[in-house]
């Protein structure tokens, strides 16, 4: 049984610590993301393909299907 894959993410900023939920693309890997609040860009940590895998509450959708990443 496969369970449904989760679009939306809660971002959250290793710099200030703003979180704000986003809807992340099902096509492609996001690499960086500039945080609403404080203005720094995030890029994934070392090993992570993209900013939700590093700072999301959900992994981004390739990952959760287990399908490899971009």
């Amino acid at each position: 049984m496969t369970s449904a894959v989760i679009l939306e993410s809660m971002l959250t900023c290793p710099y200030c610590g703003f979180a704000k939920r986003e809807t992340m693309p099902t096509d492609a890997c996001q690499f960086f993301y500039e945080c609403t609040n404080c203005k720094r860009l995030l890029r994934p940590k070392p090993g992570d393909c993209c900013v939700f895998c590093s700072f999301g509450s959900v992994r981004c959708p390739p990952v959760q299907r287990q399908c490899g990443c971009c």
